[in-house]
């Protein structure tokens, strides 16, 4: 079995934080108030290299060049870390990879916690800045990050042209705001199926004690039946969230049940899904209510045409409208992430991440479409139903072709994201699938 490349328990938990921190008021932390530990940013260059860090503008930084640098510096975004106030710094998880093949690597701590893009995207800026003074000048720079560091990484290839070279946003939030639409969808549609009414928000604790028992009871074909046994309106929920997760796909029944069953960090094991909607709807940077529904179609099936019993059911479900101060996008606020751009992307994503959906990678590729630069962007579908859980393999043949393209002009291969039917093949997703996944699907 290949060794995973990221900790998924880390990841799982730290991520989740995002949504319960949306019951906080944003920005609660000055900036003033985070710090970084100096003392725990040393460490030990790999054979042949030397090991740089610091603290520039507010944030921690490491990097390490190999004495036979090939000029090419390959930056990290990290993801989410919670609202904690200590700043740390992860080694880029290629690093065993990068080093003996010449190339640099360089990772901030960013300037804040919390799910601060903005400040990801401008202090990862400014940590290639300052090495560029320290070391030597990169000749090129290649941006790599997962999860919120995906939304960053997206963000960062636009908002800097001519900076960054190539871009490899894994697990990423590249449909920004959609992300957040998604836990209120679960949400308001499991009130509607289960309770045969909807609001939005929620009182968080009778909500997951009192209102989600209620809910998955009624959506139960048999005593305890959730996730598992449903019945006629519990399966319209599943297929429901089917479809605003990426559309029908392999991998999405074994993701069903891991989500609805196993993940344990609020108010108990199965409530992962549901634990994601007890926030107010307002983000970091946000003045207001950043989510949104209210021009939503929601369905049961692949059918596009509205049956009876589905418009019903977007006739009654709550309906929210984004306050428009909450979503302005830019980096004042959650960025928004744009289609346009300029340098090769390749991105990869679990088909079965039910935290940061495949959906998102359906967005991007629409967005990149619409800006008429889908040949700048290549999306591969690894199976596998944890939140970035990719092999050494996965990550390091992605970063070898991406790099490979970059340098050739020869566009590599990838997997159709835009038409349903090849999504929904049973092959899909084996192209780039390499090595064992928990609770994943293997390929026939």
């Amino acid at each position: 079995m290949n060794k995973r490349l990221l900790s998924q328990p880390r990841f799982i938990v730290a991520l989740i934080a995002t949504a319960l921190a949306a019951a906080q008021p944003a920005f609660a932390q000055k900036k003033s108030d985070y710090f970084v530990d100096e003392s725990k940013l040393p460490f030990t260059a790999l054979a042949g290299a030397t090991a740089y860090w610091g603290v520039h503008a507010n944030a921690g930084y490491r990097a390490e060049y190999p004495n036979n640098w090939n000029g090419v510096l390959v930056v990290w975004a990290h993801g989410f870390r919670g609202t904690g106030l200590e700043l740390t710094v992860d080694n880029h998880p290629l690093r065993a990879l990068l080093i003996p093949l010449g190339y640099a690597w360089a990772s901030s701590s960013y300037s804040r916690n919390d799910y601060d893009v903005a400040d990801g995207v401008t202090t990862t800026h400014a940590m290639v800045g300052r090495l560029n003074e320290r070391v030597g000048a990169a000749q090129l720079v290649y941006l790599t990050g997962v999860s919120m560091g995906g939304h960053v990484t997206a963000v960062s290839i636009v908002q800097y042209p001519g900076f960054y070279d190539a871009a490899l946003p894994a697990c990423g939030v590249l449909g920004d705001y959609e992300l957040f639409d998604y836990f209120l969808d679960f949400n308001a549609a499991a009130q509607q199926l289960g309770l045969g009414t909807s609001t939005f928000p929620v009182d968080p604790i009778p909500y997951v004690t009192v209102q989600v028992p209620q809910i998955k009871a009624n959506l139960s074909a048999v005593p305890n039946g959730w996730p598992v046994a449903l019945n006629a309106a519990g399966l319209n929920l599943k297929n429901l969230t089917e479809l605003r997760t990426g559309g029908d796909r392999p991998n999405f029944d074994e993701a069903w049940v891991f989500w609805n069953t196993f993940p344990n960090f609020f108010s108990g094991p199965g409530n992962f899904l549901f634990d994601l909607g007890i926030g107010g709807g307002t983000l970091p940077r946000t003045p207001g209510v950043g989510v949104d529904n209210h021009d939503v179609v929601y369905q049961f099936d692949t059918d596009p045409a509205l049956s009876a019993e589905e418009q019903a059911f977007n006739d009654a479900i709550v309906r929210v409208t984004a306050d428009r101060q909450g979503r302005k996008g830019g980096l004042a606020q959650v960025p928004q992430v744009s289609g346009n751009i300029d340098i090769p992307v390749l991105t990869l994503h679990n088909l079965g991440d039910l935290f940061v959906p495949f959906h998102n990678e359906v967005v991007y590729a629409q967005r990149v479409a619409a800006a008429g630069k889908s040949n700048l962007l290549v999306q591969r579908a690894i199976r596998g139903v944890l939140h970035c859980d990719f092999t050494a393999a996965e990550f390091s043949s992605a970063f070898l072709a991406l790099a490979a393209w970059h340098q050739s002009g020869i566009k590599p291969a990838g997997d159709v994201v835009l038409d349903p039917s090849a999504v929904a093949s049973p092959l899909y997703g084996c192209n780039f699938t390499n090595g064992a996944h928990l609770f994943g699907t293997p390929c026939p």
